[in-house]
């Protein structure tokens, strides 16, 4: 059995749709009345967007039924899938707490309650049927107020027996207007010894480099190696690694074929810049992290030696894998015999 390390993966998006149709058919019967059957709403789940905001637009359809009481039944069925189907032994789980507290609730009292909602993630994360290494990633939103994500990066800090790391995300077109903002966030984040990353350089309108040095590891990223290539040495140089999840760039209309990846990886294995391949939204591609690899390799975007280098990536940059109990080396029983072309 392959174990693989998950670095980007998204809570709202980790959600099958099978197992999301089943829980609207028990609690909200007049959403599922718009779609004759469950392979309408399938279609309508999982099909691409043309832009990054239009797709970001779905992440609020589940977000807002992960409220305290139903996210254990949420993670549950994504833990056991991801153990069993995917073979995971390590998952970086990534969200926004204040997003998943009650929205009558005014400002404060939502702030209060994001540590309960980081406790119950948590502890609904660790099963022993299915024991994987987990820790969340807490992110910061572009929508949200400073207020809150102070307060996020606070919480943190507060829980590292639950988080590993802060994030940026929420639709980078918003950064502009706020980068002095986000630049003292992430510099606040790493004085107290926070891993960080930030959803960054995805598409061509979010490319700021100012952001660049306070990020440990680049969600995404792959606008570097296409239209910044001159970035490469120094990316490589602060060893930051890029989270390149494939299908979510076809799903946001941010591609227009997977080929184009090919000169993302080449690039940045030219310059020795590390990538760890990631599902982004599993749930909301349907698709698992092991086909993310298959695909790869059959559309000859990456060989194997190459996907091993990306498996070993996700272990060697994973912000809260037992580095001194277990190297990367896990991995080296995996491909055997000798990699052949395919």
């Amino acid at each position: 059995m392959a174990l693989h390390a998950e670095l980007h993966r998204h809570l709202g998006g980790s959600v099958v749709p099978r197992i999301l149709w089943r829980y609207f058919q028990r609690h909200n019967g007049e959403f599922t009345q718009r779609f004759e059957e469950y392979q309408d709403f399938e279609i309508f789940y999982t099909k691409p967007r043309n832009t990054l905001d239009e797709y970001l637009e779905l992440h609020t359809l589940v977000e807002g039924v992960q409220t305290a009481e139903m996210l254990p039944y949420f993670i549950y069925r994504l833990i056991r899938g991801a153990y069993t189907f995917e073979n995971l032994a390590y998952l970086e789980l990534r969200y926004t707490p204040y997003l998943r507290t009650p929205e009558h609730l005014s400002q404060s009292e939502r702030i209060d309650k994001m540590a309960e909602i980081v406790q119950i993630v948590g502890t609904a994360s660790q099963l022993n049927d299915c024991p994987l290494i987990t820790s969340q990633i807490l992110c910061l939103h572009s929508r949200l107020p400073y207020e809150v994500n102070r307060a996020i990066v606070d919480l943190a800090a507060q829980s590292r027996h639950f988080v590993c790391g802060v994030d940026l995300a929420g639709g980078d077109a918003q950064y502009a207007e706020r980068l002095d903002e986000f630049i003292g966030l992430y510099h606040y984040a790493r004085s107290l010894g926070l891993n960080t990353t930030g959803h960054l350089y995805e598409t061509e309108s979010g490319c700021y480099p100012e952001l660049l040095p306070y990020l440990m590891r680049i969600g995404h990223g792959i606008q570097i190696p296409l239209k910044h290539p001159e970035l490469l040495p120094e990316i490589a140089r602060r060893n930051q690694c890029l989270e390149v999840c494939p299908t979510t760039y076809i799903k946001t209309g941010t591609l227009k074929d997977l080929q184009q990846l090919k000169i993302v990886f080449d690039r940045c294995f030219e310059a020795g810049v590390d990538i760890a391949i990631c599902t982004d939204n599993a749930g909301l591609h349907n698709m698992r992290l092991p086909f993310e690899y298959e695909n790869l390799l059959t559309l000859d975007i990456i060989d194997f030696r190459q996907l091993q280098a990306c498996q070993e990536a996700a272990f060697r940059h994973a912000f809260a894998w037992p580095h001194t109990k277990a190297p990367a080396s896990i991995l080296t029983n995996i491909i055997k015999p000798e990699p052949v072309a395919i």
